[in-house]
């Protein structure tokens, strides 16, 4: 007897939640997302570059940096390929949270959208609420701005 599968299909005339990452701590963020991802919702996440990462600003953008430096010595340009943008880098925070190599997590991703600012052709009455998961304290740094210190030269 096959198993049945715990995630929920949704049809496409079902509105995706929407999730806006402004002043919201990324991690947290992506949390909430790939548990609804993984329950079957579709997602769409805007304003990816004003999502928030808390830590010291200057380690922070030091490790995105050492990041870069990890590649192949044979052929640089066949990867590991490392996200620049901040709705790429939002997604691969996402990814992590996800069990991407199966199918389930791909089938997962596939519902997922992420934008830098908010696209005028998205309507949807449902939103995630994120209001408990919003920045505090001094020591955070925007997505925007690590994506700045990477080469992204988006949004000015």
């Amino acid at each position: 007897m096959a198993k049945q599968s715990a995630v929920k299909e949704t049809p496409e005339s079902v509105e995706p939640l929407l999730a806006d990452a402004n002043n919201t701590v990324a991690g947290r963020l992506a949390s909430v997302v790939a548990k609804e991802l993984l329950q079957g919702e579709h997602v769409i996440v805007i304003n990816a570059e004003k999502a928030v990462l808390s830590g010291d600003r200057s380690s922070l953008i030091l490790e995105y940096k050492e990041r870069l430096g990890i590649r192949t010595l044979t052929a640089p340009w066949k990867g590991p390929l490392h996200p620049r943008h901040p709705d790429r880098l939002l997604r691969r925070i996402i990814r992590g949270m996800v069990p991407w190599k199966k199918d389930r997590g791909r089938k997962a991703m596939k519902r997922l959208r992420v934008y830098v600012g908010a696209p005028e052709g998205i309507k949807t009455k449902r939103q995630l609420d994120l209001s408990e998961y919003e920045r505090k304290g001094r020591r955070t740094i925007y997505l925007g701005e690590i994506a700045r210190e990477l080469g992204w030269k988006g949004l000015t």
